[in-house]
């Protein structure tokens, strides 16, 4: 989620025609020069010559001018609470002003008080982005729901609430925001961010092994170690076929690690076996789910479908796995529709969530 420090700029340009000051009428000539050489100057310099203006300053207008020019100075130095502070003693400040400083300066309650009385689109941005800052993530979700819905699913604002619900803990509205997101652009990057949020999350050893399907399929497999852990994965999930292309299509780019040779010849080694005996499997929806890895390691899609869809038919504790898998499988084949409908159709449990990522995936591609 991009929570940038925001308005630090666009206070202190508003600002800027505080550096005319001493060209009015209405400034006598001490404080025109003090003010002068506050714009010229930066630190302790500046701000010595903000004093100096102070001193010298008599009526409202040119205290007005000496407020604005101090909070110039304090926006540059970063230190925008003080900057806030001059504006309001020299009554010179706008809510939005105050509000965009305020948030720079981490007093968020502030930040808040002053961006409602301010209004607009800018302002709903930095109440939303002020709530998260302080963990108050349903209260952010509400105000990205506004801006949604008077300007449009923007990406920056579905990014914002996607990462809002996610942290508030609404799984399901945190997936319908990234299925929006990835429907605009379904990018390896967009996809990036998804996945390795997945990453973090404890899960068994099958549905993790479809995450790097997933990952792989997106063209999110790149580091060595994640490379690593689906190869072993595969092998022990019978899809030796599977880690076999992994580590091939990996190449160098593992290096001569002494695991990676060893997986490689566990691989090779139970490909060759599980192709041998992948019809027989496929006979048994008991063992259908082994035939259906190997069938899958091979390219033999068509076949690979037949098979997990027999084991989980079949039903028992493993059918969910095998339901994923048969889509996988449906997807690799070209099936897309029916993918979206096999995905759709595991139940709740240990592979629901990757199974919801590979709807999601489907989506794209129909």
């Amino acid at each position: 989620m991009k929570l940038v420090k925001l308005f630090s700029t666009v206070a202190a340009l508003a600002l800027l025609p505080a550096l005319a000051a001493p060209a009015s009428a209405a400034v006598s000539k001490a404080v025109g020069t003090a003010l002068q050489q506050a714009g010229r100057s930066s630190g302790a310099a500046a701000i010595n010559a903000i004093n100096n203006a102070k001193a010298a300053a008599k009526t409202p207008e040119e205290r007005t001018k000496v407020a604005q020019m101090a909070a110039y100075v304090y926006t540059k130095a970063g230190q925008y609470g003080k900057a806030a502070d001059e504006l309001q003693a020299g009554g010179a400040a706008t809510p939005k002003q105050l509000a965009g400083l305020y948030y720079n300066a981490g007093n968020y309650g502030k930040a808040v008080t002053y961006a409602k009385q301010a209004g607009g689109d800018e302002m709903t941005v930095l109440i939303a982005q002020a709530a998260i800052k302080q963990g108050h993530y349903a209260e952010a979700v509400t105000s990205y729901n506004k801006l949604i819905a008077s300007n449009g699913p923007k990406p920056l604002y579905l990014e914002n609430l996607a990462g809002a619900q996610y942290k508030s803990g609404d799984k399901k509205g945190y997936l319908v925001t990234t299925e929006k997101l990835i429907k605009i652009d379904a990018s390896p990057a967009r996809w990036k961010t998804l996945l390795v949020e997945a990453q973090k999350n404890q899960m068994q050893p099958d549905a993790k092994l479809a995450l790097f399907h997933l990952m792989d399929a997106t063209g999110n497999l790149s580091r060595p170690e994640d490379i690593q852990e689906f190869a072993k994965l595969a092998i022990v999930g019978n899809q030796p076929g599977v880690a076999q292309a992994v580590l091939t299509k990996a190449g160098g780019s593992l290096g001569s690690d002494p695991m990676t040779a060893k997986l490689a010849q566990a691989a090779a080694a139970r490909s060759q076996a599980a192709g041998v005996s992948a019809a027989k499997l496929a006979g048994d929806p008991a063992t259908a789910a082994q035939a259906g890895g190997a069938y899958l390691g091979l390219g033999q899609y068509p076949a690979a479908v037949a098979a997990y869809g027999k084991a989980a038919a079949a039903g028992g504790p493993n059918a969910a796995v095998a339901r994923t898998f048969e889509g996988i499988s449906q997807i690799k084949a070209g099936n897309v529709a029916v993918a979206k409908s096999t995905f759709a159709g595991v139940g709740e449990g240990g592979m629901k969530d990757i199974a919801d990522l590979w709807k999601l995936y489907a989506s794209t591609k129909s």
